[in-house]
């Protein structure tokens, strides 16, 4: 896993929007969707020339 369950859940509550709870595959499909960016960010870091992805790969 790339994403920390207590991360999500420290970001839920400093949110202080009053959700707190995470279902059972909300953290895995985060997952997906952090591996998709990373992959996305690597690629185009590569189409540039670069062999560091930066910041403004996102």
């Amino acid at each position: 896993m790339l994403v920390v369950r207590t991360q999500i859940k420290e970001i839920m509550k400093a949110s202080d929007i009053g959700v707190d709870n995470i279902s059972g595959d909300f953290q895995e499909k985060l997952d997906e969707k952090v591996k998709e960016l990373i992959l996305a960010s690597i690629k185009r870091a590569k189409d540039n020339g670069r062999r560091t992805v930066m910041g403004k790969d996102i």
